[in-house]
């Protein structure tokens, strides 16, 4: 199976993860371990943070 490149930073993937308190099992076990609910929310923030972004720079 090939590596796909992330879209995200480990480190952005980390501060997304505290926000939505999941941060801890990511940690402790990986993130096969968090919900499908709760990977959507991430997305879903991520989204979020990028539009308001680029709300700003316009």
């Amino acid at each position: 199976m090939s590596k796909r490149r992330s879209v995200m930073s480990d480190e952005l993937k980390a501060e997304f993860a505290r926000e939505l308190g999941v941060y801890d099992t990511v940690k402790r076990e990986g993130w096969g371990s968090v919900s499908s609910k709760n990977c959507g929310n991430l997305v879903k923030l991520a989204i979020e943070k990028a539009n308001r972004n680029a709300n700003q720079q316009k």
